[in-house]
């Protein structure tokens, strides 16, 4: 084998693992981005859905007070008036 043949079996072999290598190290640093999103997207979420519970559970005793007063208006006559004739 020549001097020059392995000098370009040498140099294809390096490119190729720096190439890996740099491919690899792209590929974790990726990973640990979509981690590092995956886990403040989760906190987010989170927040979000216990501020949504609190105001659900607002509403909903809003609606049954409002229930309460419609049923009032709306309920039978009172007994201690005398409805005329």
């Amino acid at each position: 084998m020549s001097a020059e043949t392995l000098a370009v079996v040498l140099s294809a072999v390096g490119i190729v693992l720096s190439l890996g290598t740099a491919m690899l190290a792209g590929f974790a640093w990726c990973v640990r981005r979509i981690d590092a999103v995956d886990a403040t997207l989760t906190t987010r979420i989170d927040a979000v859905d216990a501020q949504l519970t609190r105001r659900i559970d607002a509403v909903a005793d809003d609606v049954t007070e409002l229930k309460i007063s419609v049923a009032r208006l709306e309920g039978p006559a009172r007994h201690l008036f005398v409805p005329g004739r």
